[in-house]
């Protein structure tokens, strides 16, 4: 067996195999002489290779859907991990850009890395002010804080990171809950 196999190859070769049949039974079932007509029931057999067709061409459809699916999937899986890999050197920007030690040449090519990663859908989260949210937010530590009515982000110790609809890293913060 080749590598380069292709499993629609098998559908197609498949189907190729069944109009044969098809083919070589009807050859075989038409009436001799001697055979009445009546006897050869040709629009059951048709019928038969029609629903054998059919089956499978929804197979084929079938398979397309799954194929296409996993290959999205799969798609979506590698984005994921070069995103993870560029999170410690957009932690970097972040922090250089609040140090405002971003100058020059560099800034440019940390410009060019966050529109390369928010084409690809990284969107980044996490600000001072924002209500806590437990599904995107990790709280580290919480202070009790007057003027505020409901749990707020006092402090970012680092931004999360979400792709598409999907959190890929938390964004841990510091938490003013309201006094009691």
């Amino acid at each position: 067996m080749s590598e380069d196999h292709n499993p629609e190859q098998d559908v197609v070769a498949e189907a190729e195999v069944v109009v044969e049949a098809a083919a070589s039974a009807l050859a075989e079932e038409q009436p001799s002489g001697d055979q009445p007509a009546e006897e050869t029931n040709w629009e059951a057999l048709a019928a038969e290779r029609t629903e054998d067709l059919q089956r499978l061409q929804a197979e084929y459809v079938n398979y397309k859907k799954r194929v296409d699916r996993d290959r999205a999937l799969s798609r979506q899986a590698g984005i994921e991990s070069v995103v993870a890999d560029l999170m410690p050197v957009l932690d970097s920007i972040t922090l250089a850009k609040s140090h405002e030690d971003l100058v020059g040449g560099f800034k440019a090519v940390a410009e060019e890395l966050e529109k390369v990663a928010a084409k690809h859908g990284l969107v980044a989260f996490g600000e001072v002010g924002e209500a806590f949210d437990p599904n995107r937010h990790e709280a580290l530590m919480e202070v009790p804080m007057e003027g505020v009515t409901v749990t707020t982000i006092s402090q970012v110790m680092q931004q999360g990171y979400q792709l598409g609809d999907r959190v890929i890293r938390p964004a841990r913060v510091a938490v003013a809950n309201p006094q009691a």
